[in-house]
């Protein structure tokens, strides 16, 4: 997710521009369950392809599976309002006794100006702004045990990250009775979700709906040594403007009924055809080893399903649920799913689930957008003014996601780099191999004007542009400089040893670190201290150059200094008048070096990394130096010239 891609589509922007069963908790009112014999299930039209036989749950669990959700959740059309019946059950997977659960409540982040999602954001997401009238939120009607302990009056809304009291995203709830180690407790819960106008990941614009986020949902908790930590215990945060979610992993049954036109998408494989009676129609999903769960309807959606196998992927069936306005890019779509599937299987590990599904949402809802959910997720829609390969970058980069968010499952509140800059360093290799677009590394590492810490909380950001600009575009710079030290091969082999060792493990940035040295056989603390815990990046300059005749011959003695971190490689070239070239690599240790070359024609120009190789340095202007200007009003390039400067080398073969 991306985060959502809207991030990643600016950013590309601006370098365009400068280069089977589901538990009924209560006795649910008739409106609710519809009557339904077989005789009554829908004939399948062009626009909704038949349910796949469904595949059978797992017998052996792939993760811990913490949670178990069974949950009935209805659409008022008329009200765009979500009434909600569900049974969670939480398995206490260590050893302390647990006296209280913790919930995410994400709706709730939209329903005033004063929660902490809202003034963080300022009502504003990847070019979307939240009407004043399009408020929605969530509300909790009902909780108790599974034995009718109405638990209502112990619940208490919680903000560890701001005390913001105004903000209701995260709820505590104390338990009549402790659950042991080992043991569980299943809850019960009744709630209206008014869905808002579709903004950040959810909502609803006429008649289409993202409900993302949209359910009561467990916080994520923590066995002791599960990253890093000293002793059991939650992990908590709230909803906010910059951070997107983490999660235990558990198992999923839903039943959705909406209105009997209505398509849906959702997390996992159908268990049924759709059933339809009295003006409804009712979809049955399950997922097992996913850690959340999204859906999308509309009755506009046009449909189509393809199997896709190859060497690295056993069989999954994509699933593609197009806005009518994008029918006519249908190949389009399906050929960016295949091809990202079968490289990233490759390079990351077998995709473990039997479907794929891709919602295209109308432009109205561009909210709803470039955003991922496991086996699902959403695009942004294109047209014939869509630049280059847009729709395909942004099918890529959310399917990328379904490997580092969705198998991974890193803390995204607290390490995001780990999915958004992998991701983001996945997807260009995608679109490189595939569609031949190369990233113009030089022109994005100038983007980063503030570097901060990689690893830290995403709402310790600035804004999303400081969020964006580090976090993806940073990261994944970083992820490209190590590349460039250990070679592709053994990044290859770093990244899928990392993706099959911590796969459904929620990994942290300390066993990635352990995972590139147990690869190279080296330690990589300097580098990992100064670029990722640490704000820093490179900064190699030529900082002066004298010229001494004596004779017929010329001496020159050139200054480089390192006004930033370490790099081990920098390659310096030194052009002289008569066109011969003479190159140095300095190793960087130091501050400064000195040169001297002497040679019977006068010395041009020095040029510290011309092809850009280091590409954390983000300062690329003092890297160039004209010999024949004196150190008062020496001149240095502009960028119109480093492009340039840039396209000559090539032709010149540095």
């Amino acid at each position: 997710m991306t985060r959502a891609h809207a991030y990643r589509s600016a950013l590309y922007a601006i370098v365009l521009m400068t280069t089977g069963f589901c538990l009924l908790i209560w006795l649910l009112p008739n409106e609710l369950v519809p009557s339904v014999g077989p005789e009554a299930t829908e004939q399948i039209t062009r626009k909704e392809g038949p349910a796949a036989p469904p595949p059978p749950p797992i017998d052996t669990p792939r993760s811990e599976r913490i949670a178990e959700y069974h949950i009935d959740v209805k659409l008022d059309e008329v009200s765009k309002t979500l009434h909600g019946l569900q049974a969670v059950t939480w398995n206490n997977p260590g050893r302390k006794t647990v006296n209280e659960l913790y919930f995410h409540l994400y709706p709730n982040a939209f329903e005033s100006a004063d929660t902490t999602f809202m003034k963080e954001s300022g009502g504003k997401l990847r070019g979307d702004t939240m009407p004043t009238n399009g408020y929605g939120n969530m509300r909790l009607t009902a909780i108790q045990t599974e034995d009718g302990l109405p638990l209502m009056n112990r619940l208490e809304y919680v903000q560890p990250d701001d005390g913001n009291a105004k903000d209701r995203t995260v709820m505590k709830l104390r338990l009549p009775q402790p659950v042991k180690a080992g043991e569980s407790i299943t809850l019960k819960m009744k709630y209206e979700v008014k869905l808002p106008s579709i903004f950040a990941r959810m909502g609803a614009t006429d008649n289409f709906i993202m409900a993302g986020q949209w359910f009561p949902k467990l916080t994520a908790y923590e066995k002791a040594g599960t990253r890093g930590r000293n002793a059991d215990g939650w992990n908590v945060h709230q909803y906010h403007g910059n951070s997107e979610f983490y999660s235990n992993y558990g198992i999923f049954n839903v039943r959705i009924q909406v209105p009997e036109s209505y398509i849906v998408a959702a997390t996992g494989f159908p268990t049924k055809t759709p059933v339809t009676a009295n003006g409804s129609k009712v979809y049955h999903f399950y997922a097992d080893d996913v850690h959340d769960f999204a859906w999308a309807a509309s009755p506009n959606f046009i449909y189509a399903e393809e199997p896709f196998s190859s060497k690295n992927v056993p069989g999954v069936r994509i699933k593609l649920y197009l806005d009518p306005k994008h029918q006519a890019l249908k190949e389009r779509y399906m050929y960016a799913a295949k091809a990202a599937l079968n490289q990233f299987s490759e390079w990351y590990g077998e995709y473990p689930y039997s479907t794929l599904s891709i919602v295209v949402p109308p432009l109205e809802a561009n909210g709803a957008g470039g955003m991922e959910y496991p086996t699902l997720v959403t695009t942004f829609g294109a047209g014939d003014d869509s630049p280059g390969y847009d729709l395909e970058r942004t099918v890529v980069h959310e399917i990328g996601h379904q490997y580092f968010y969705g198998l991974l499952a890193s803390n995204e509140f607290e390490e995001a780099w780990l999915d958004e800059g992998f991701t983001s360093y996945a997807e260009d290799k995608l679109m490189e191999s595939e569609f031949g677009v190369v990233p113009n590394l030089m022109v994005e590492s100038s983007y980063i004007t503030s570097p901060a810490p990689l690893k830290q909380s995403a709402w310790q950001y600035h804004n999303q542009e400081h969020y964006a600009e580090n976090v993806y575009v940073r990261a994944k710079l970083v992820l490209v400089a190590l590349e460039r030290q250990v070679g592709e091969k053994t990044m290859k082999r770093i990244l899928k040893t990392y993706t099959e060792k911590y796969r459904f493990k929620h990994p942290t940035t300390a066993d990635f670190q352990r995972v590139v040295e147990s690869v190279t056989k080296r330690s990589w603390t300097s580098f990992f201290s100064q670029y990722v815990y640490d704000r820093q990046m490179a900064d190699f300059a030529v900082e002066s150059i004298q010229l001494n005749k004596t004779g017929n011959q010329y001496e020159s003695i050139v200054h480089i200094s390192k006004r930033g971190a370490d790099y081990p490689e920098v390659p310096i070239v030194f052009r002289f008048e008569d066109g011969s070239t003479t190159r140095k690599v300095w190793s960087g240790e130091g501050d400064r070096i000195q040169y001297k070359l002497t040679h019977s024609s006068p010395l041009a120009w020095v040029f510290v990394d011309p092809l850009h190789t280091i590409v954390l340095d983000n300062k690329q202007i003092n890297n160039y130096m004209k010999a024949s200007v004196k150190e008062p009003v020496r001149t240095r390039v502009d960028w119109t010239a480093m492009k340039w400067i840039e396209m000559m080398s090539k032709l010149l073969g540095w």
